[in-house]
């Protein structure tokens, strides 16, 4: 069995930042890509970045620039730092990763930022 857990999440004002953190816990052998996710109310959920074990990363368009998602293979944890928040960022965010042969999702962490 496997776990992902998310923190970080919380309350900014627009221009401010978050740092999230997802640690993988459990029977945990081999950990490939990560990611994180992010779903607003009444709206699809969306890929916000991707990272794979070597550490190449994807971003969507619309937060290129403004956040970093790193890892610590050694730690099984990957972060976002978002910085330059919008109130289009509020949602939930949801740690994704693919461990052994399966894919994963955390909890998730509400991210609200001030409108």
């Amino acid at each position: 069995q496997v776990q992902l857990v998310e923190s970080g999440g919380g309350l900014v004002q627009p221009g401010g930042s978050l740092r999230l953190s997802c640690v993988a816990s459990g029977s945990i052998v081999i950990v490939y890509d990560m990611g994180w996710y992010r779903q607003a109310p009444g709206k699809q959920r969306e890929l916000v970045a991707i990272i794979n074990k070597g550490g190449s990363t994807n971003y969507a368009d619309s937060v290129k620039g403004r956040f970093t998602i790193s890892r610590d293979n050694a730690k099984n944890t990957v972060y976002l730092q978002m910085d330059s928040l919008k109130p289009e960022d509020t949602a939930v965010y949801y740690c994704n990763g693919k461990i052994n042969f399966y894919t994963y999702w955390g909890q998730g962490t509400q991210v609200t930022v001030y409108s």
